[in-house]
């Protein structure tokens, strides 16, 4: 197989800034468990790289590198102010027929990575939520975060009922091709492996300004486990 490069995964690159698509199963910082990370993948690339922000391991999608100090901090006091735009594409269960919906639930972290809503412990923590295409049984949400707490988009939408196909931690359930297809068969003394082998979110664009103060806006394209799963959903569906 393969091994996969830094440059195969930039989506864009100025000299400031370094703008990938992060693959899924991929820390962004260290991890014990694995020798690979976004971190020691761009320091192959770039002499003093600098991840101005960072996605969970599983999520897939945009994520933006500093060449450079200035860069750094000219982009962490975006972060810090708000004023970097994020839009994330989650599949969830059920048809949610929603209007636009501002979610303002606080965040307590607990131990072992996981996270609930707490009103008394929690930090602040908002994100905005936008009904996307409608399919069968699951509706992909467009989801922006105003703040960015660790897995804020995951624990907000269980918190709506509404949690992501395979967030097996936040109430979500495994999605398989035999729910979908009513004559679906698996051959004899086969194992029926879910369509996506992760929860199904994906960090789909970001728009931020540059030293120059011009607005940057780059779109991520669906990973190969996500685009199986929403063209899945739109076969079965009808579109």
């Amino acid at each position: 197989m393969k091994r996969l490069k830094f440059e195969d995964i930039i989506v864009s690159e100025d000299k400031d800034y370094i703008v990938i698509n992060k693959p899924a199963g991929i820390s962004s910082l260290h991890d014990w468990s694995s020798e690979v990370t976004i971190q020691k993948m761009a320091k192959t690339y770039c002499e003093d790289p600098q991840l101005c922000h960072r996605l969970d391991k599983e999520t897939s999608g945009a994520m933006v590198i500093a060449k450079n100090p200035e860069a750094y901090r000219h982009l962490s006091m975006q972060f810090e102010h708000r004023t970097v735009d994020k839009v994330y594409h989650a599949v969830v269960d059920g048809i949610q027929d929603i209007e636009p919906i501002k979610v303002d639930r606080p965040i307590y972290t607990m131990s072992k990575g996981k996270v609930r809503i707490d009103f008394e412990q929690g930090k602040p923590a908002v994100t905005l939520f936008k009904m996307g295409e409608v399919y069968r049984g699951y509706t992909l949400m467009h989801c922006k975060p105003e703040t960015g707490r660790m897995h804020q988009i995951r624990v907000h939408l269980s918190s709506m009922k509404m949690p992501i196909v395979g967030d097996t931690m936040y109430g979500g359930k495994e999605i398989y091709l035999s729910k979908l297809k009513k004559k679906y068969h698996l051959k004899e003394g086969a194992e029926e492996l879910p369509l996506i082998k992760r929860f199904a979110l994906h960090a789909f664009s970001i728009s931020y300004k540059n030293q120059e103060d011009e607005v940057q806006y780059f779109e991520a394209p669906y990973p190969k486990d996500f685009s199986v799963l929403i063209k899945q959903l739109q076969k079965i569906s009808g579109k």
